[in-house]
């Protein structure tokens, strides 16, 4: 208690405020430069193809960004309150203040911020992220939180998810958290899959792989909600309970599987019901060319020496 010269255990460094995801911004950033490279050449497609290639890159990249993005992001769980609760250990201080959670795939973040933001001299605006990566210790990184001496309420949620919680939140968030970062990287695959086969005159297997894109995704929806069959601990912070539910990550996620599910059934429906109306759509041209020709169309011949295409005046003859 005597390490910072008497001062109880706390931040010896400036306090700095709450940031944003780094990896999460670089995604963004990333899919918004080719959507913007995208519109840059817009222009240059004559005729109403223009409106088809807008609709169908800019929903493609939507899909891909969004199953990217939500590895990186906190908003799979969440919840928020305010609160007057205690602020440091061994003081009978308190503080009004905002205490958020936010669980991910790859772990949680917890937020502090005052009400105002400056209470017993000090500023009160905490941003911490505690993970559960495969190379990396959950249960170290709570050490090292107590070692720096953080507020009350943000260790008060942290020790809720180490292994050693009677509440058993550690191995539950940390399993479906897993599985379904695996899943969400199997429907990339086949989004990168899908983009290339109907960009060639396979439509049928570009909607057939949108159609995995969308089970897929909602696997992971599903594998995160499994979560939801274990008894969640209260957490009772000061004078207020914290009840989290699901956040913009998991909603998001859900929607983008139903809406690749939607899109590769009506390629497949096109396919078989209307397959002119799905080339005009993806901006192909019917395969006539090499001696092909789709289901049910009339095949032409070529050959200039059939009678079919001689002139009028043009006598075929043969000799024995």
């Amino acid at each position: 208690m005597t390490l910072w010269n008497g001062v109880l255990p706390f931040y010896p460094q400036p306090q700095r405020a709450a940031g944003f995801s780094v990896p999460l911004l670089i995604v963004i950033v990333v899919f918004c430069a080719l959507a913007g490279s995208f519109l840059l050449i817009l222009p240059g497609i004559r005729g109403h193809s223009r409106w088809f290639w807008l609709a169908r890159v800019l929903l493609s990249l939507f899909i891909g960004g969004e199953i990217v993005a939500v590895h990186f992001s906190g908003e799979w769980f969440v919840g928020s309150v305010w609160t007057n609760t205690s602020y440091k250990a061994f003081s009978a201080e308190h503080v009004q203040a905002r205490v958020g959670l936010s669980v991910g795939l790859v772990g949680i973040n917890i937020t502090l911020k005052g009400t105002p933001v400056q209470q017993l001299n000090e500023t009160i605006d905490y941003n911490e992220q505690f993970t559960w990566r495969l190379n990396e210790d959950y249960h170290r990184e709570y050490v090292r939180a107590l070692q720096k001496g953080l507020p009350d309420p943000v260790l008060y949620l942290a020790e809720k998810f180490t292994p050693s919680s009677p509440c058993g939140l550690y191995h539950q968030y940390h399993l479906a958290g897993h599985y379904a970062a695996a899943t969400l990287w199997v429907a990339f695959c086949f989004w990168v899959l899908a983009n290339a086969l109907l960009s060639m005159p396979a439509p049928l297997y570009g909607g057939l792989a949108l159609l995995v894109t969308g089970a897929f995704a909602l696997f992971a929806v599903f594998s995160f909600a499994s979560v939801s069959s274990v008894p969640l601990c209260p957490f009772r912070l000061g004078s207020a309970a914290l009840t989290p539910g699901y956040g913009a990550a998991f909603w998001i996620t859900l929607a983008t599987g139903i809406l690749c599910l939607l899109l590769g059934a009506a390629v497949v429906l096109l396919h078989y019901a209307w397959p002119s109306s799905l080339r005009a759509v993806l901006d192909q041209s019917a395969p006539d060319c090499c001696g092909l020709a789709t289901a049910g169309s009339p095949v032409i011949l070529s050959n200039p020496l059939h009678p079919q295409f001689a002139p009028p005046d043009f006598k075929i003859t043969t000799k024995l």
